[in-house]
């Protein structure tokens, strides 16, 4: 891969930068979050589109920019909106999971309808994927929709629905046909959470606020129309979110965020009288911090490579879920450590730093290890289906002999 500037780059580069010094004081406090955006971010993303600086390869008829895959121009946007250390426009899982897949396996009219609308932050979606017993294995999901006439009537519930009380839609894995091998009969909804018969609680967890919620459908109605793909084919199509999932989980802009609030944190701190950042030990864990985001931030080329060129990229994607989010974990952990007995403080505290974000983020992201995929999942996927090594053995039924 050839990752020199021509001066066509070079160019654009600095076009990037003008940009960001004329308007980074329209940009919004913070990265775009999940929660249904401010009118600050969403009249930062309506700019970024315009100008090309998001949803930039999306299609002009769907709301997009309309631009040209180009890897090298994607890779000088995110440098310079991480360099400059201002937010790169929403992100979520609208956004970034179920935009892909429209564009990917969606109708038309299911594209013109609601790409636009999402990339503009002004329909805010949710996922309903896993379940009580269908974690990991959500093949086994038991969340029902049977026929009555035109509609389909869902009975079940979901949980781990991140943003579902600020969704107004959501994308959801229903098994239509529950005679079926459990892989196959699933198929792929999208639907309004004001639709009648939905129950959303929240679920605090150990950060100690609501991130999630359960969701409990009981005769809720969905016409037929409101399905992604085929109908009993929606395992296919959740493979193909759970693709963009993991990518988004792996976003390499946003560990790079995160490290430069690092290395500003040890520079900051003392202890003794001396700043963090000199202390040999923990200044050699930022620096094995610093090559794992490099290797992570190349290996994002390599995929977008691939993704360009109309080639799989195989083991590279299969790696970035599990490298970010435990890069991420660690990131946080270091800025802990650094902070010493400051590290334990939490909400309320006089001396808290950052307002408790390196609290709040160390204990999210250990769960972020967890979801969308757990840590061992992900080994597993990436020795079977990246490395070609044999399956891991499942254990005899109760009561075999």
């Amino acid at each position: 891969m050839d990752l020199t500037y021509s001066p066509e780059h070079q160019a654009f580069r600095q076009e990037v930068l003008d940009f960001l010094d004329a308007h980074r004081d329209a940009a919004p406090k913070g990265r775009g979050a999940a929660q249904r955006p401010s009118p600050e971010a969403v009249a930062w993303q309506k700019l970024l589109i315009e100008h090309g600086y998001a949803a930039r390869t999306i299609p002009k008829e769907y709301g997009g920019f309309g631009a040209a895959p180009d890897i090298l121009k994607s890779r000088i946007i995110g440098e310079a909106f991480t360099g400059a250390r201002i937010p790169p426009g929403l992100q979520n899982q609208g956004i970034s999971m179920l935009v892909p897949t429209l564009l990917e396996l969606g109708t038309e009219d299911q594209k013109r309808q609601w790409i636009g609308p999402t990339i503009r932050g002004e329909v805010v979606w949710c996922q309903g994927y896993s379940e009580p017993g269908s974690g990991s294995d959500l093949a086994s999901l038991q969340t029902r929709a049977t026929e009555d006439g035109d509609d389909f009537v869902i009975n079940g519930q979901k949980i781990w629905t991140s943003t579902a009380r600020e969704a107004d839609m959501i994308f959801c894995l229903v098994r239509t046909e529950p005679d079926k091998a459990k892989h196959d009969g699933i198929s792929y909804l999208i639907f309004s959470m004001s639709t009648p018969g939905i129950e959303v609680r929240p679920l605090v967890t150990m950060t100690g606020r609501a991130e999630f919620n359960e969701t409990f459908f009981t005769d809720v109605r969905v016409p037929k129309t409101q399905i992604v793909g085929k109908r009993g084919q929606g395992w296919f199509v959740a493979n193909a979110t759970l693709k963009h999932e993991r990518g988004m989980l792996g976003d390499p802009g946003q560990l790079e965020s995160g490290f430069h609030a690092l290395v500003e944190l040890m520079r900051t701190e003392t202890a003794g009288g001396a700043a963090i950042m000199d202390d040999p030990v923990l200044r050699d864990r930022l620096v094995r911090l610093q090559a794992e985001i490099a290797a992570m931030k190349f290996n994002g080329l390599r995929v977008l490579s691939a993704s360009a060129n109309g080639g799989e990229a195989g083991l590279a994607r299969l790696v970035v879920k599990l490298q970010a989010c435990e890069l991420a974990h660690q990131i946080s952990a270091l800025g802990i450590d650094a902070l010493g007995e400051l590290g334990v403080l939490y909400d309320g505290a006089p001396h808290l730093r950052d307002h408790g974000a390196w609290q709040q983020n160390y204990m999210f992201q250990l769960g972020l290890i967890i979801g969308g995929g757990t840590a061992q999942i992900q080994k597993n996927i990436i020795a079977e289906r990246g490395l070609g090594m044999a399956r891991e053995p499942k254990l005899a039924a109760e009561g075999a002999r």
